[in-house]
């Protein structure tokens, strides 16, 4: 057997993205609060896709989100009592053209990741944990359809 010296103390260690659940809970908020710039940006997407197979595509991804959004409301409503009220005061820019859509629609699911992550690291574990997980694994998948599209058009513009 192994003798470990009793007083050795080490710095407990803390992964970049740990967050508390009170973190956790306001990126929530900031998440679903941007709900209604996110369906300006994918109608305006869908209707600016070359072809049906393209829109769908987008469409399946926006349906996806939508899906999210509700799950983050009821984890926010169960854990907090409340529900989430107001929308983003960012103000919505539009596309200029279908590429750079994608591009734009590409970087905000990488960087949704980042931030569910933290959500993620802050939540209890159990159901709402891997929820969020479930989420985290949906971003990735919408980045490499997004990545297929951008593929298919990045010499059409």
């Amino acid at each position: 057997m192994y003798w470990v010296n009793p007083y050795w103390n080490r710095t407990m260690f803390t992964p970049v993205w740990s967050v508390s659940l009170v973190e956790a809970l306001n990126l929530i908020k900031e998440a679903v609060q941007g709900e209604r710039n996110d369906e300006l940006f994918y109608d305006e997407l869908i209707k600016l896709a070359p072809t049906p197979e393209q829109a769908a595509i987008i469409k399946s991804i926006r349906d996806d989100e939508r899906g999210h959004n509700q799950m983050y409301r009821g984890i926010y409503r169960e854990i907090t009592g409340q529900e989430i009220t107001g929308i983003s005061n960012e103000q919505y820019q539009r596309v200029e053209s279908y590429t750079e859509g994608l591009q734009r629609a590409l970087q905000g699911e990488l960087s949704a990741v980042e931030k569910y992550r933290k959500i993620w690291f802050g939540l209890p574990v159990g159901i709402y944990r891997d929820t969020v997980y479930g989420i985290i694994l949906d971003e990735l998948k919408h980045a490499s359809k997004y990545n297929y599209l951008f593929t298919l058009n990045h010499h059409k513009d």
